[in-house]
């Protein structure tokens, strides 16, 4: 059992506090205060992957300065570091952003990567009494980890906290958000001595495209090397915004998998493995389906029927649904209609396995994400009482699961080139992508595609790694892959920390 729930004597507990200055911002007739730069330190212990790891965790507020050295913003973290290693640079250290953007780093924090694990049932699903226990899968016994909220997201907030004369550009938006992290990553890396560390960022959907960015931005201008960036369903904004014979055709085999899983495949197919299956889908959709939607005006009502045959075959969707979308899909049709004639249930966006119910069975979209209310009522309580209880980060501030960070700069959107960029002038970074079949949202063959794009060339292969896993965007909350991908992240730590050679070609 984890130390913080069997034996509060083994906790030793420090509290200090660099109060640069403290703001106060009122709501009605409530003030709350903030503490602008803070640490708040607490010992553990933990087992993880089958080692004993004592621990510290550091918990606080770091500010986000101008260019004048004025606090402009604070940001909330959490940093585990293991006290068994004293040698700073032979003890990776891992850096974790989730995505949206505008999404907190709540989601790997507590459900993934972290010494503590959310309280659901092996398939993922929320459970009660909600809470946390210890999480025996943690990559703690291989590397610290450092997770952090962008402006708005978890407490983290902009200055003043009313955003009263802020200008918002110079945090949301693509660009934007890597600068100032970047810089915000320099300082505390120098702050807690870590530049000779083995250096890794994880970002999950947005964070995708985000630690993509961050890997450039740190090499090119602050000089900071990395040893690996790790992509959990990521976002790819060049993909999102493709014309659709790309962007659509790449939505079929992500489609293959959800009906593979709810039995509404074809017989021939619904009997094969989900991997002999997924072949088959991504060999049409590369060979024939994005030609064919490419053309679809040119197209005969023979070939249009041909085409639409096959489609129906690869989804479980009605032919004459297909025809009337000329040959496309959207995925909202797809989740409101799979299984309309059936359960009368709607599927999730951001895994697919999860079941929803609609008002009524008519219409082109689901009324909710069933994903996201599922996952929203479990992990609120519980990163709300880790946080106040257990580390004892006393706040009246509400702990934004999603923040409001709109408008969201896209344009001059390079980050994809910007990771291929990084990697081909640091020999040492390496790349793994981390993705769920039933993810809706950003989909696995979507990533296999970026990769592709990102390495035409194909020389960056060797240092390109790619694993998938029969769940959906948070791959992490099915046991069984939650063991597994941190296996995985856990051997490309391992692998990629202390290179055999010079850094050359």
């Amino acid at each position: 059992m984890h130390s913080f729930e069997s034996n509060s004597n083994r906790m030793r507990t420090s509290l200090f506090s660099l109060y640069l200055f403290i703001i106060g911002v009122s709501f009605g007739q409530t003030k709350i205060h903030l503490a602008i730069d803070t640490a708040i330190v607490k010992n553990f212990a933990g087992t993880f992957n089958g080692k004993k790891v004592n621990y510290r965790v550091t918990t606080g507020m770091q500010p986000v300065y101008d260019k004048d050295g004025k606090a402009k913003a604070t940001l909330h973290y959490t940093y585990y570091q293991s006290t068994d290693h004293k040698d700073m640079a032979t003890r990776p250290l891992l850096i974790s952003f989730n995505g949206g953007p505008g999404s907190a780093s709540v989601w790997m924090h507590i459900a993934y990567t972290g010494p503590v694990l959310l309280q659901v049932d092996d398939e993922g699903f929320p459970i009660q009494p909600y809470g946390i226990r210890e999480n025996p899968h943690s990559v703690l016994d291989v590397t610290d980890i450092l997770y952090v909220n962008p402006v708005n997201t978890g407490f983290s907030r902009m200055l003043p906290m009313d955003g009263e004369g802020v200008k918002k550009d110079q945090f949301f938006g693509i660009n934007a958000d890597i600068k100032y992290l970047a810089e915000w990553i320099q300082i505390f890396v120098s702050r807690h001595n870590r530049w000779l560390s083995p250096k890794y960022l994880i970002g999950e959907s947005y964070g995708g495209t985000r630690v993509a960015g961050l890997a450039h931005q740190l090499q090119s201008v602050h000089w900071m090397y990395l040893n690996g960036v790790v992509l959990v369903s990521p976002a790819d904004y060049k993909y999102f915004e493709s014309d659709a014979p790309i962007s659509e055709a790449l939505h079929l085999p992500y489609f293959t998998a959800t009906a593979w899983y709810h039995k509404k495949l074809n017989a021939t197919l619904q009997k094969l493995p989900l991997q002999e299956v997924l072949k088959r889908s991504e060999n049409y959709t590369l060979k024939h389906y994005m030609s064919a939607i490419t053309q679809v005006g040119a197209l005969d009502q023979t070939q249009r029927s041909q085409v639409a045959d096959s489609v129906a075959f690869y989804t479980g969707i009605d032919k004459n649904d297909i025809l009337q979308g000329n040959l496309i899909i959207t995925k909202n049709y797809f989740w409101k209609a799979l299984l309309r004639n059936d359960k009368g249930l709607t599927l999730g966006r951001l895994d697919s396995r999860y079941l929803g119910l609609d008002k009524q069975d008519l219409g082109t979209a689901p009324d909710y994400n069933v994903e996201l209310s599922d996952w929203l009522h479990a992990f609120t309580p519980a990163i709300n009482h880790y946080m106040r209880e257990v580390l004892g980060f006393r706040t009246e501030l509400q702990y934004n699961m999603f923040g409001d960070v709109h408008p969201w700069d896209r344009t001059n959107n390079n980050t994809r080139d910007q990771l291929r960029q990084a990697m081909a002038q640091n020999p040492f970074l390496h790349v793994m992508y981390q993705v769920g079949y039933y993810d809706g949202g950003t989909t696995y063959f979507n990533a296999k595609y970026s990769a592709w794009q990102m390495d035409p060339g194909g020389k960056l292969a060797e240092r390109i790694r790619f694993h998938a896993y029969e769940s959906g965007h948070m791959m992490y909350l099915r046991k069984v892959d939650l063991k597994a991908s941190n296996q995985h992240l856990r051997d490309f730590i391992e692998s990629t920390r202390s290179p055999k050679q010079a850094a050359k070609y």
